[in-house]
């Protein structure tokens, strides 16, 4: 049985932990909950530039003293953006807890915001590499198509126009804002004890947490998804990149659990529909694969293929295929069993690690989303019945209402592709 423990400080930071004695390790993050949807228009990507900059140094350390700190300790130290969080994550030898803290403390709530303009370059050059990634960029140009001028259709990384025109002024209001104690979640995992990291915790915000911080602004709620549409960028690419899907369920919904099966049957494993129909059988792509992401108000389901130009418009009619038929509820016993087995076995799996555990616990608290047991969990993965599934699908993946984006050599190749799965798409892009 897990047991957490959850402390609230003064300041309003929470501390949640789980102690797991069997390892000498401790995974510790400091989530906030800020991403790039909370981001003014103008400031698109800010989120992920102070992701950045919270290494180039802080009051206390510089830049190389943070990675040297690190480096002498054989610990592991990192961040990610995300579209409804940010998090700084980092793995030490439980004896260095302290220093961790420490200098993870002083890198959230002091950063010095120095050296602007070298990690602006650095950020410029990600997202030169990102565009030159088109299977990666495919899914930022499918947000678009979902969620059109929402904040969660902009690409989490950001873009050049902001990147290099934004000021530290800027960065630091958004940060003195967003990175406040109600706002900023603490996660531990691993050989430690709560009390104790408690009171570290606190002798390391000393002086650093402002005790008059601001509230965080509310976040906007998308009330309605826009109609679908159609995106694509035209690069010379040997294969066409492609996106179909169309929103999905909040994080909170009940049916997340009927969804995370509903992907694995998809295209969320080796023996899944999509990929035995496209890869296996028919040796169409290398990758193709099902997806599934949840916000607080809303989500995104999808599918991707990589494939080249003679077989575009066939991996379209098989998606199509496909989706139908799950929505008919033609699910096997065997099929749905086997879907099961899969999500439980990956997540007993998981639990093995002591970030991912830390992960499942900032997570949860950050987004207000209810913290399950494992054993929850599993008795509701098994609890999901095959009219479930077939009930998801033919609300959120029907043909009508799917979203699509595509990069590759020729628009209307891939047109002509769309076709095959949502001809409405297709004219009203054309309109």
């Amino acid at each position: 049985m897990q047991e957490y423990v959850l402390s609230e400080l003064d300041s309003g930071e929470r501390l949640i932990t789980e102690r797991v004695t069997s390892v000498r390790s401790v995974a510790l993050g400091f989530w906030i909950g800020a991403g790039s949807r909370d981001e003014p228009h103008p400031k698109a990507g800010v989120s992920h530039f102070i992701e950045h900059l919270l290494f180039k140094g802080t009051r206390a350390y510089d830049a190389q003293q943070i990675a040297e700190i690190f480096d002498e300790m054989g610990g592991e130290l990192n961040a990610a953006t995300s579209r409804e969080h940010t998090v700084v994550y980092a793995r030490v030898p439980d004896h260095h807890v302290e220093t961790a803290l420490d200098l993870m403390t002083d890198m959230v709530f002091a950063p010095s915001f120095d050296d602007l303009d070298n990690e602006r370059e650095v950020v410029l050059e990600e997202i030169a590499m990102y565009e030159d990634t088109p299977q990666e960029l495919v899914h930022d140009l499918f947000s678009e198509a979902v969620f059109d001028d929402d904040p969660l259709g902009r690409p989490v990384i950001g873009t050049r126009e902001v990147l290099s025109s934004i000021t530290r002024d800027e960065v630091a209001r958004f940060h003195g804002v967003a990175y406040v104690g109600a706002n900023i979640v603490v996660a531990g995992a691993g050989n430690l004890e709560h009390e104790h990291l408690l009171e570290l915790l606190g002798r390391a915000q000393s002086g650093r947490v402002p005790a008059d911080a601001p509230t965080p602004p509310t976040r906007h709620v998308l009330v309605q998804p826009p109609p679908p549409s159609l995106r694509f960028a035209r690069k010379e690419t040997e294969q066409y990149h492609v996106c179909v899907g169309a929103p999905g369920i909040a994080r909170s919904d009940r049916r997340r659990f009927a969804a995370s099966i509903l992907d694995a049957i998809l295209g969320g494993s080796a023996s899944s529909r999509l990929f035995q129909e496209i890869r296996e059988k028919r040796g169409m792509a290398y990758t193709v694969y099902s997806f599934v992401s949840q916000y607080s108000d809303t989500g995104l389901v999808g599918v991707y293929v990589g494939t080249r130009e003679e077989n575009l418009e066939d991996c379209f009619a098989i998606v199509a295929e496909q989706l139908a038929d799950i929505a008919a509820g033609n699910v096997g016993e065997a099929e749905l069993e086997r879907a099961k087995e899969n999500i439980k076995g990956r997540l007993m799996l998981s639990m093995e690690s002591t970030s991912n555990r830390m992960t499942r616990l900032g997570k949860s608290i950050v987004t207000d989303t209810e913290l399950l047991t494992t054993e929850r969990l599993i008795a509701e993965i098994d609890a999901v019945e095959e009219d479930e599934i077939a009930e998801l699908a033919s609300v959120f993946l029907r043909l009508e209402q799917l979203s699509a984006a595509g990069i590759g050599p020729d628009s209307d190749r891939f047109s002509a592709a769309v076709e095959r799965i949502n001809p409405a798409l297709v004219r009203a892009a054309a309109a």
